[in-house]
């Protein structure tokens, strides 16, 4: 994806149909090169360090477990977490929608008179275009983490959940550095040098900052306390120079016990960097006097989360730690990249995350759910155990489906209630397509090209003709008759 080009005004609202969208970033050979060398390293590193843990499947159990006792309980969790977190010194403000957050966020910069702030990654303040809101009253948000720097300074958006910018290679940022970063002079494009220049950058800006802002990897109920996990260490500096901390937290990152946190610092690594632990791990409660921020307000973020969390399927969606294990071993995601998606939420999760969290008649969100095989293997590396294929289906059902589709399934069903009216129908699909088979057999008797309403199939994949012989017959004729 070029630099420039995709619109961060809706950024969990796909404003292209995903078919649309993934075609044209298929042409783009860079691109599915970079996506298909990351992503392989990233699952390999994987699966290397899940084997060493003999209770991996057990763990998952108990992770899934602990999200749906947070869906299950979740107005007495936020109260639980509210009531301790002020105790600690912290201000808590609840955030019904993406506009009723960035209002909160945008007036306490102001308040502190900021011009700038710096960030710390954050899905939460993505979803919200928290960046746009910023920028539209006048503050610059200062992007920290290495990759959301690279995005940023492209005015481009993110296409990986942990890896946003997944996309570009090393000659690319270089090229991007030099023309956006200012003080860049190097000529290199080695890891190393690149990384230096932007510490160089970023030391500077942590030194000036007034304000910060975060998202939560986790927020414990009992003690009111956020826990921020991440591999550079910009974060921890984001998290104690500024004076002002403002923490963006969608509500179904609660957990009820600190005790609970010991199995998703064990899962969350492995699944997501490869890694056995986070090399930075914060976890910081409230206030104190003359050590770090002195002022922390946390929003609490619900931006459809509750009424996802009613759909006894679809809430499962909202376990999600936000690893990217889905994405990484997609075949959808490794060809077609992130912004295929349309959304900040890309590949498997982000197929069922942003049509339930907007509504599947937000912009092209209803084609999501049909962005994937099904072929599972996303549900078996979720370390919180979302049966993503499932929930596919069921937003595919229950999604809005245009009138020639609601009448054409609505006939078969009434055809395959009954015995006789589906063995007539099998029998005249059969008769109906003996003059095709000759010319198909090449082929495997698959058809390449239908006329409407069957070329909305053929247009993406062969069809198969109907067998010349059911397997009733075939039985028949071979057993029954001896």
């Amino acid at each position: 994806m070029g630099v420039g080009t995709v619109s961060r005004e809706l950024p969990i609202v796909a404003i292209t149909p995903f078919a649309v969208a993934a075609e044209r970033e298929l042409g783009d050979a860079q691109l599915r090169a970079n996506l298909g060398r990351a992503t392989r390293t990233i699952r390999d590193k994987r699966a290397r360090v899940v084997a060493e843990v003999a209770d991996w499947e057990p763990m998952r159990d108990r992770a899934a477990a602990v999200k749906d006792e947070v869906l299950d309980n979740l107005s007495e969790l936020l109260a639980r977490f509210e009531a301790a977190a002020v105790a600690a010194g912290a201000t808590v403000h609840h955030a019904t929608d993406a506009a009723h957050a960035n209002a909160i966020v945008t007036e306490l910069v102001k308040e502190q008179r900021a011009e700038s702030v710096v960030k710390i990654k954050s899905m939460a303040t993505q979803e919200i275009g928290l960046n746009e809101a910023l920028e539209a009253a006048g503050i610059t948000p200062i992007e920290t983490d290495l990759a959301e720097l690279i995005v940023q300074l492209a005015d481009d958006t993110p296409s990986h959940i942990l890896v946003p910018a997944i996309h570009y290679n090393r000659s690319q940022i270089r090229d991007l550095f030099a023309r956006r970063m200012p003080g860049f002079t190097a000529t290199s494009d080695e890891p190393a040098v690149l990384a230096g220049a932007a510490r160089e950058y970023l030391r500077r800006t942590f030194l000036a900052a007034k304000v910060a802002v975060c998202g939560a990897n986790f927020a414990i109920a009992a003690t009111g306390s956020l826990v921020i996990v991440e591999s550079e260490g910009n974060g921890r500096m984001c998290l104690t120079l500024p004076e002002t901390l403002i923490a963006v937290v969608g509500v179904e990152k609660l957990l009820p016990r600190f005790a609970d946190l010991g199995d998703f610092l064990r899962l969350l690594p492995r699944s997501s960097t490869g890694e056995r632990m986070n090399p930075y791990t914060s976890i910081f409660t409230g206030v104190t006097p003359g050590d770090g921020p002195q002022r922390l307000h946390i929003v609490l973020l619900d931006n459809g989360r509750t009424q996802v969390a009613q759909d006894p399927v679809g809430r499962a969606a909202l376990r999600c730690i936000r690893c990217s294990a889905c994405l990484n071993v997609c075949p959808v995601y490794e060809r077609a990249g992130g912004h295929a998606y349309g959304s900040v939420y890309p590949g498997p999760i982000g197929a069922i995350l942003s049509p339930q969290l907007t509504g599947q008649d937000a912009g092209f969100n209803k084609t999501l759910p049909y962005a994937s095989t099904l072929c599972g293997a996303c549900y078996d590396v979720c370390p919180v155990k979302i049966n993503i294929p499932e929930i596919l289906v069921h937003l595919r059902q229950t999604g809005s489906k245009p009138a020639a589709e609601r009448a054409a399934m609505s006939t078969l069903s009434w055809v395959m209630r009954d015995r006789r009216r589906w063995r007539a129908a099998l029998r005249a699909a059969r008769s109906g397509a003996a003059p095709l088979r000759a010319l198909t057999r090449r082929r495997g008797g698959t058809l390449r090209r239908a006329p409407w309403p069957l070329s909305a199939w053929t247009a993406h994949r062969d069809a198969p003709l109907p067998a010349a012989e059911s397997f009733r017959d075939w039985w028949r004729r071979t057993h029954e008759s001896s």
